[in-house]
């Protein structure tokens, strides 16, 4: 038993209308096209509508004053809108209590960095507790994709997008490149502990109890 295919169906009263179906083949028709009227074709009614929605968005801003208006561009620097607070800022390095740098050269947000922004170099330092510490930690700002990805690495808080400082505009390169005295000048005092509990913890734990 033959089934009729949707081609051969008729067509709907949603398609365009048919006038007449051949009687070779049902799938070559004659329809009506619509054609447009000589107001549609001249887009001359649709550009005085356009135009109409500028010159009435041009009057309200211009007259209605900053406050009333519809204008949602700022004078920046001038004029800032207020970031949110999970807003990602400029880099920081977070201090010790003596001031120096919590960073202990781990290479943990080069490595994560997706951008590879982050530049470190390690040197040996005198403190026993300590193995390294950055000689040189340098963030080029203009590759930095603001993905954060570099504080979640870290396991020592030493650095922070918490500035709430947005990137300045730069005419060179090298104006960009955040250096270590930067970071650390827009650094504060960490009150994470470093280490953790130790290799001690699970005594700690059973002489509280």
């Amino acid at each position: 038993m033959a089934h009729a295919s949707h081609d051969d169906a008729p067509a709907t009263a949603a398609g365009p209308k048919v006038l007449a179906v051949s009687d070779r083949h049902p799938r070559v028709r004659t329809i009506q096209v619509q054609r447009p009227t000589d107001q549609e074709s001249s887009f001359i009614a649709a550009t005085m509508k356009g135009l109409g929605v500028t010159l009435r968005h041009f009057l309200k801003n211009t007259l209605r004053g900053r406050k009333h208006n519809d204008i949602e561009t700022v004078s920046y620097p001038e004029e800032k809108f207020t970031y949110p607070e999970r807003f990602r800022g400029l880099h920081r390095l977070t201090l010790r209590d003596d001031g120096t740098a919590r960073c202990v050269a781990c290479m943990c947000c080069p490595t994560v960095c997706p951008a590879h922004c982050i530049t470190i170099v390690p040197a040996e330092v005198d403190d026993k507790g300590i193995e390294k510490a950055p000689a040189i930690f340098e963030i080029d700002e203009l590759r930095c994709v603001v993905c954060g990805l570099c504080v979640e690495a870290c396991p020592c808080d030493a650095i922070r997008m918490d500035t709430g400082v947005h990137a300045r505009p730069v005419e060179s390169r090298d104006d960009a490149i955040e250096t270590k005295d930067t970071l650390l000048a827009r650094g504060v005092k960490s009150t994470a502990v470093q280490g953790g509990e130790g290799p001690s913890w699970r005594e700690k734990i059973s002489t509280s109890k």
